[in-house]
């Protein structure tokens, strides 16, 4: 069975915008991200089990808003009290994470086909994001991720760097398409290369 990307449809490769006469390096790319592995892990409310000490891919759950571990493979974001949304690029983690979590004390859900991701790379970034969405973002750090909307549509932003800024978006894939043309409105303005 072949994967069909979520940005399928809309996502050309080229140079957008007030690009004309910028060096390349200062305009914003913009990403669709594929082939990731989206878990949703969440403790239930009448488990007594300690998750501090449960490894994944070297990494421990957080129970502190925004924060998010990670490493080169796996990101695991705090997604609210006693919920992670875990991100890899090792597919196979899946079945190490079925064993350490018991079914009885989370709920592990495998979301990898019903994101649509896109990342965006550049100094404007922030200001892209600023845009649509209601958040504080001179406030956001690497290593931070957070829920809110961009223009009526549910995302998870996750700040993968700060120098330059780089971010990930996470939206439910049926509304990739309409984030996509919101991210790529908002970033004519500044010029984007879409890779």
């Amino acid at each position: 069975m072949s994967l069909i990307s979520a940005l399928a449809n809309v996502h050309s490769k080229g140079q957008f915008g007030d690009h004309e006469g910028k060096n390349d390096n200062n305009l914003l790319k913009i990403f669709e991200i594929k082939n990731l592995l989206i878990v949703q892990i969440a403790q239930y409310k009448n488990s007594t089990v300690s998750f501090e000490n449960i490894d994944i891919d070297g990494l421990r759950l957080k129970d502190k808003p925004l924060n998010v571990s990670n490493n080169n493979d796996t990101r695991i974001l705090w997604n609210g009290p006693k919920n992670w949304l875990l991100v890899s690029t090792k597919n196979d983690l899946l079945k190490n994470i079925s064993q350490n979590f018991k079914e009885t004390d989370f709920a592990v859900t495998n979301l990898s086909h019903s994101r649509a991701i896109i990342q965006i790379e550049g100094q404007d970034s922030k200001e892209v994001l600023k845009k649509g969405c209601p958040f504080d973002f001179n406030n956001l750090e690497k290593n931070n991720s957070i829920n809110s909307i961009y223009n009526g549509i549910a995302i998870t932003i996750d700040m993968l760097e700060d120098n330059p800024t780089k971010v990930r978006l996470f939206a439910l894939r049926s509304f990739g398409e309409s984030l996509y043309h919101s991210i790529t409105d908002a970033s004519l303005e500044f010029g984007y290369k879409s890779i």
